[in-house]
């Protein structure tokens, strides 16, 4: 949990006091932490941290189709809208495989938020999150797809919610999930791919995609 900015911006009292208010269980792969419409108090629901595992944030229609909004990496934690404003959850968290959660409930969540160093701390992980939901929508309605997929390659790049200060140059992420996250298809997506592999922008392997220049990946958005 020491690696997550939003964790290590917090003084020593409230990292503990959070830690301390929290249960640690364990989830197997394709497990539902929750899922869209959960009510606040539904079994094990709270304010999570992610200690170890990977989880998908998604939404699933009707017709089958799935948009996924973020993958969560160690370290980041999560669920805390529907604790802040009662409303039911809104997307599914699915175990992309077995997870170390720590859960802290309900009730120990509200006790946390009257301390105004730990509301202001989750006030600065919402602006944060609200930021990059513009940045997603700027994409979508202003950037060229070329840019869209530089764009969100970048931002895997510092572990997507997490938005590390480090940029990794490797990414261990299946075409099709990149897809989903786009609301593209994935033979669009690839088309994207090999064009900016064959300009040596990246290069692509089974399940994973090199970032060779990030300099011309931010050249792209830079330029819509």
């Amino acid at each position: 949990m020491e690696r997550n900015p939003w964790f290590t911006s917090m003084p020593r009292a409230q990292r503990e006091a959070l830690i301390g208010a929290a249960e640690l269980i364990h989830l197997r792969r394709r497990a539902m932490v929750f899922r869209q419409g959960d009510p606040v108090h539904a079994a094990g629901g709270g304010f999570y941290g992610l200690a170890a595992g990977t989880i998908k944030i998604s939404s699933l229609r009707q017709d089958g189709r799935e948009a996924i909004l973020a993958v969560l990496e160690p370290g980041n934690w999560f669920g805390e809208i529907t604790l802040i404003d009662g409303s039911p959850r809104t997307h599914d968290a699915t175990a992309l495989e077995s997870l170390d959660l720590l859960v802290v409930p309900p009730e120990a969540f509200a006790h946390q938020m009257r301390d105004v160093v730990f509301a202001n701390a989750i006030a600065a992980m919402l602006a944060a999150r609200v930021r990059m939901l513009y940045g997603l929508t700027e994409d979508a309605t202003l950037r060229s797809l070329r840019a869209r997929v530089a764009h969100r390659l970048l931002v895997l790049a510092r572990g997507d919610a997490t938005q590390s200060v480090h940029l990794r140059r490797t990414l261990m992420l299946p075409q099709e999930a990149l897809a989903m996250m786009l609301g593209i298809t994935r033979q669009t997506l690839s088309k994207e791919l090999n064009a900016l592999a064959r300009d040596e922008v990246i290069s692509i392997g089974y399940g994973r995609i090199d970032l060779l220049s990030v300099e011309a990946l931010q050249a792209l958005v830079r330029s819509g």
